[in-house]
C-alpha cells in the first residue's frame, strides 16, 4: 500500500536554525525571531491536531533537550516503517542529526506494530556516505520504486544498497534549483501518491533523466502534476498522500505549499485526495523543510 494511516511525528524542545546542515540545505534562512522553539511548537502542535481531526492516527514522542538535536522535527530522515515489518536507520549528514536515532523511539513504535527486524544503515556514515530516509528517496512502495536525486546527503551506493535489501528499483538523477545548486532531498522536489506524482521535472537538467523520470512514472499509471521552481521554493513538492477517516485519502501540505498552487493543480489533486493544511512557517524557515517532512510514516502491521 502507498499510504498508511499511521504517522509518527517528534515534538520539538529545541527547535532553530541549524548552522550543521544550512551550507547544503538552500531552503533554510537564518531569521532573527528570538522566539523560533515557541512558534515552532506552536505550529506543530496545530499541524497535529489538524491531523487527528482528520482521522490520523498520530504517535507524537517528544524530543528530549540532551542530546542536542534542533532537527528532532524531521524524523523521516533517519528512520523508515516498512509493510513487512521491516525498519531502516539511516545515514545522516550532519553530526547533531545522528543523535535523533533514539532507541526508545523506536522499542514505543514497537508497543503497537509488530517489527520483524531492524537493518541499521547507518555504518555508511564512517564512509562518509549518506542516504537520509524518505528525505532522500520519495518511495513508490506498491510498485516499489525508489526515486532519489543525488547529492551529498544521498549518495549512489547506499542507495543501491537500501534497494537491494528491500527489493527496490532504484531510480537515480541530478535535480538542482533555479541556481543550479544540487537539491539537497527528493521529497522537496517531487511527491508520489498512490495515482498521482507532483514534480518540479524544471529541476532536472538533464534531458535523458528527466525523460527517464517521467516515463518510469508515467508507465505505473500516475497522473503527473508539473510545478515550477517558485511553486517548489514554496514548499509544493514536500506532500505527503495518507489515509483518514475510514480510509479516506488526503494529500497533507503546509499552507504555504497550497497557497503557491494554481486551479488547475488543485482540480487535478482533489480529484485524488482531500487536501489538507497547516500553517508551517517559522519550521519551513527556520528548518528548510515542510510537512512531509515532519511525518514519519508507520506502515509496519498493527500488533
Amino acid at each position: 500500500m502507498q499510504t498508511t494511516n499511521h504517522i509518527l511525528m517528534i515534538r520539538p524542545v529545541d527547535f532553530k536554525f541549524n548552522t550543521q546542515t544550512a551550507g547544503n540545505n538552500k531552503f533554510q534562512e537564518a531569521t532573527l525571531q528570538d522566539n523560533v522553539q515557541q512558534q515552532a511548537l506552536a505550529e506543530f502542535d496545530g499541524f497535529v491536531a489538524m491531523l487527528r481531526s482528520n482521522g490520523v492516527d498520530v504517535t507524537v514522542i517528544d524530543d528530549t533537550l540532551q542530546p542536542e538535536t534542533p532537527d528532532s522535527i524531521f524524523p523521516n530522515n533517519w528512520v523508515s516503517f516498512h509493510e513487512d515489518g521491516s525498519v531502516y536507520l539511516y545515514p545522516m549528514f550532519s553530526e547533531n542529526r545522528r543523535l535523533e536515532r533514539r532507541k526508545d523511539i523506536i522499542d514505543r513504535i514497537g508497543e503497537k506494530f509488530q517489527m520483524n527486524h531492524v537493518s541499521d544503515l547507518s555504518f555508511f556514515e564512517q564512509q562518509v556516505l549518506f542516504l537520509e530516509g524518505t528525505g532522500s528517496m520519495v518511495l513508490d512502495r506498491q510498485n516499489k520504486i525508489a526515486y532519489a536525486c543525488l547529492s551529498v546527503r544521498t549518495d549512489e551506493e547506499v542507495l543501491n544498497n537500501f534497494c537491494m535489501l528491500t527489493g527496490y528499483t532504484p531510480v537515480a538523477f541530478q535535480a538542482v534549483d533555479e541556481s543550479r545548486f544540487p537539491i539537497y532531498h527528493t521529497n522537496v522536489m517531487m511527491c508520489i501518491g498512490d495515482q498521482f506524482a507532483v514534480v518540479c521535472f524544471d529541476s532536472i537538467p538533464n534531458s535523458a533523466e528527466k525523460e527517464m523520470v517521467k516515463q518510469s512514472l508515467l508507465a505505473t499509471g500516475k497522473k503527473l502534476v508539473d510545478i515550477t521552481f517558485d511553486q517548489m521554493n514554496h514548499f509544493a513538492g514536500n506532500m505527503l498522500q495518507v489515509k483518514g477517516k475510514d480510509g479516506q485519502s488526503l494529500l497533507v501540505m503546509s499552507e504555504q505549499a497550497y497557497l503557491s498552487l494554481n486551479p488547475e493543480q488543485l482540480a487535478t489533486l482533489t480529484q485524488y485526495a482531500k487536501i489538507v493544511h497547516a500553517p508551517l512557517y517559522t519550521i519551513e524557515k527556520n528548518g528548510g523543510g515542510s510537512a512531509r517532512c515532519m511525518l514519519a510514516e508507520v506502515h509496519l502491521p498493527v500488533k
